[in-house]
């Protein structure tokens, strides 16, 4: 019920103008996202990776209608990579970025994904010039074909890019399979948004059991999968099936968010695993904040707490 609530919460202007407003936003933001600035960004990166962990980094923004919004979100991008380069933080895919193509106009109207597969190119290109990856964000179940179709046409020219794929879809399982051939990245996760029974899983345990026949597809496969999970039983899973597999550590990663469960974090790069931190910036935080809440809601308690105590 909970998660239900946060993630109607996400939607919600009235919300979000009430909790922007909240000075506790303060504290529970730096804790999630890596800040505003591409400054911010970059001196986060360093850090993680000073710790022997990996950085695919964020700029948050999502459901993009304006033109000039899109392109700005683009070049946000670009310059994102040009200082990360500069910074020698790129070599050994050290960071990289995510991107969600609603950020860069997927859902202008008319010419909405060509016009998101224009700028995700751009990116690309830039990404290719700094010597690192990208990889595509999934969003909410209406665009997951557009999605696809986009990272099939920048795989053309650029065959890394990454995918991410939703074990909380039906239809997760076969699109392991079809993106589990060589060199492909694919980034597993649960899912974070309010999707309808008949095309995702509710069940929490159903979830569960959906992700671990996903990535048993993808640890037979030829690709690189990116185990994006904070559950230890999750791990351990994906640990075993790596070994029965034959599966050397750095032949595939772990994923885990920034600020959640960072000792963790490092004690897999400890043990020698490939770890990589999804970090977030900029000011568009409240959608992405509200979700993670809802993906562990037992991080919300003290952040909904204070917001009742304002009102």
């Amino acid at each position: 019920m909970l998660r239900q609530v946060l993630l109607q919460m996400s939607k919600s202007t009235r919300v979000r103008q009430l909790v922007e407003s909240a000075p506790v936003s303060r504290d529970v933001v730096r804790r999630f996202v890596a800040g505003a600035a591409t400054a911010d960004a970059i001196r986060t990166a360093a850090e993680i990776t000073s710790s022997h962990r990996l950085v695919s980094l964020d700029h948050l923004g999502e459901d993009t209608t304006d033109i000039a919004q899109a392109r700005a979100i683009r070049d946000a991008y670009t310059a994102l990579l040009r200082g990360l380069a500069a910074e020698g933080l790129t070599g050994g895919g050290r960071s990289e970025v995510s991107m969600k193509l609603s950020a860069v106009g997927q859902a202008l109207p008319g010419d909405g994904e060509k016009i998101a597969l224009e700028h995700a190119w751009d990116v690309c290109q830039a990404a290719s010039e700094a010597g690192t990856t990208v990889t595509l964000d999934m969003e909410d179940h209406t665009t997951t074909d557009s999605t696809l179709s986009v990272l099939r046409e920048l795989r053309g020219d650029f065959p890394w890019v990454g995918a991410v794929l939703q074990s909380y879809l039906r239809r997760t399982e076969s699109d392991c399979k079809d993106l589990s051939g060589a060199g492909s990245r694919v980034r597993l996760c649960k899912g974070a948004y309010d999707e309808p029974g008949a095309v995702a899983f509710t069940d929490k345990a159903d979830v569960d059991r959906s992700y671990v026949r996903c990535l048993r597809t993808l640890m037979a496969g030829e690709g690189f999968p990116m185990v994006a999970t904070h559950d230890p039983r999750l791990v351990d899973i994906a640990g075993a099936l790596a070994v029965q597999h034959g599966r050397s550590q750095g032949s595939y990663e772990f994923q885990m968010l920034f600020g959640v469960r960072p000792q963790e974090q490092q004690r897999l790069a400890d043990a020698g695993e490939r770890v990589r931190v999804y970090v977030p910036y900029g000011d568009q935080w409240y959608g992405y904040l509200v979700r993670r809440m809802a993906e562990r809601p037992a991080n919300s308690a003290f952040f909904l707490r204070s917001l009742v105590t304002r009102g």
